[in-house]
């Protein structure tokens, strides 16, 4: 497999109590202090840990981000279609997924993926084309948390939106035109919402196989939120309503399902 360079004490830290992928080697920089906890974990798992000035470091991540140490790691273990769908009974719970439709810029999808990990997102799916992949900047951006994450990267998001649906999924996608806002929806039903790129959003195509499309009211004068921040208020509306909520019973719920009243 493929090897990448992790590099900071977040990502290096949280891959290493992750154990998702296999990791070969760690570069500590002799001038940073040294991170006990990694070390610790380092020496648990019979990883050996070469001490180099922080240049080398530098010149092995080129990025003055590293904070002193980096790991030779396996590529990210991405999720298959099959494990994907089978995610979805795994919680006992309504099924909880994020989907990214093309956002480009490394640091807002790990700020996403931060978010996603912290309220309890179950799956984020993204585009092969046009969208990031789970770099390590990606890792660095989410402090961490892209380690812990499960991921699939799929070639035709609508179709898979299409086969979340058939599943039992409601698909929302967020939309600053939306007329129905994202506090007037049942989000306690199994849920996957739908987050746009940095400068387009949503690509229509995808906002068509959307059950709806909803919006986040604002005030001020400018027109639109980031997108990282954007999907972090909507993924917690998600948490809110569902920590209030009863439990989720199939049937029970009179739900937002005009595809065209968005």
């Amino acid at each position: 497999m493929k090897t990448e360079l992790l590099y900071g004490h977040h990502p290096v830290r949280e891959a290493l109590k992750a154990s998702r992928r296999k990791i070969h080697l760690l570069y500590l920089s002799r001038e940073a202090a040294s991170s006990h906890a990694i070390l610790a974990l380092a020496e648990q798992q019979h990883i050996p840990v070469e001490r180099v000035t922080g240049d080398k470091i530098q010149s092995l991540t080129r990025t003055d981000k590293h904070q002193g140490l980096c790991a030779v790691v396996d590529g990210f273990p991405l999720t298959s279609d099959t494990e994907l769908f089978n995610t979805m009974s795994q919680t006992g719970k309504p099924a909880f997924f994020l989907v990214i439709d093309g956002v480009l810029d490394p640091h807002n999808l790990g700020a996403l993926i931060r978010s996603a990990l912290a309220v309890g997102v179950g799956m984020v799916i993204t585009p092969q084309d046009r969208s990031v992949p789970p770099t390590a900047a990606v890792s660095k951006a989410s402090a961490g948390a892209l380690e812990h994450i499960r991921l699939a990267r799929v070639t035709n998001l609508s179709r898979t939106i299409d086969a979340l649906k058939e599943k039992g999924l409601w698909v929302f996608g967020l939309d600053r035109a939306a007329a129905r806002q994202l506090y007037d929806t049942d989000m306690t039903v199994p849920t996957a919402l739908v987050v746009g790129g940095e400068e387009k959003g949503i690509r229509p195509l995808v906002k068509k196989h959307c059950d709806g499309l909803v919006s986040i009211p604002q005030l001020g004068p400018l027109n639109s939120l980031n997108a990282s921040v954007a999907g972090a208020v909507a993924m917690y509306e998600v948490l809110r309503q569902r920590n209030r909520s009863t439990p989720y019973q199939q049937n029970e719920k009179t739900l937002y399902s005009a595809k065209g009243d968005a």
